[in-house]
């Protein structure tokens, strides 16, 4: 963590992919696959894909390499956002940044996000990315069920049960790590991810280059301080039972 910003250092840590987009990853590739197992023939015989994937990330040129290991899997192309003025960004940075670069790629139909990331863990971006899309979201999704040419059907997991949920497209889906294990890329992919090109888009490719918007800067939440708590050696730590603790917090509040 920067003392001073209170921000994630990111550029500290290897460009790997985060756990959960590995999941989301799986989804996708399923739902592409078997989409062009049950396109028309036509499609086929105008040389016209029935399904396209790509995977977009945020972050320093680092992260680079998740999106190789992205096209490992198998995804079509890849699209990094790195750009020193989206440094710092939380989530509704974030989620604005992303949602520009969609609108300039073109929204797809389908979007799989990762239910949260191991550094920030607040499983807030696919709601927040869906919102700014003006599309409808599925959360926590533990199983795919149908993906067809005219809607789709998965089961959620909600804190009171499972729900299967139906729906048509554009839809944004953020996938669980019940939904799918994830795909061990084979040697030669992982060779051959190495030589294809990743698109690289900063502030001025985006429909929307104002720096206020993005970053640091466009970032409503900010960290005031952040510190490492200091034992004090006077005062050694006691244990106390469940009785005397709510008795300690109700002074302590009382107190303050």
């Amino acid at each position: 963590m920067d003392g001073e910003t209170g921000v994630l250092v990111r550029d500290s840590a290897g460009g790997i992919l985060n756990p959960y987009d590995l999941f989301a990853l799986e989804a996708a590739l399923r739902v592409a696959s078997a989409l062009q197992a049950t396109a028309a023939p036509q499609s086929v015989t105008t040389g016209t894909a029935a399904t396209e994937i790509f995977a977009i990330t945020m972050g320093p040129p680092s992260a680079e390499q998740a999106l190789r290991e992205a096209l490992a899997m198998g995804v079509d192309s890849a699209i990094l956002l790195s750009d020193s003025a989206f440094s710092g960004a939380d989530v509704a940075a974030t989620s604005r940044t992303l949602a520009e670069a969609l609108k300039k790629y073109g929204v797809p139909d389908m979007i799989f996000c990762g239910q949260q990331t191991t550094d920030g863990d607040t499983a807030q971006l696919p709601f927040a990315l869906a919102a700014r899309l003006d599309v409808p979201v599925v959360g926590w999704v533990k199983e795919i069920e149908c993906f067809g040419e005219d809607g789709y059907s998965v089961l959620q997991e909600l804190s009171t049960g499972t729900v299967r949920v139906r729906g048509a497209y554009p839809a944004l889906f953020a996938i669980s790590r019940e939904a799918a294990r994830p795909r061990a890329p084979s040697l030669p992919r992982r060779l051959a991810a190495k030589k294809l090109p990743v698109t690289v888009w900063g502030l001025a490719c985006l429909p929307n280059p104002d720096p206020l918007r993005y970053g640091l800067a466009g970032s409503p939440t900010r960290v005031k301080k952040l510190y490492i708590p200091v034992q004090n050696a006077k005062t050694p730590p006691r244990r106390v039972e469940a009785a005397e603790a709510a008795s300690l917090i109700r002074n302590a509040l009382a107190e303050c």
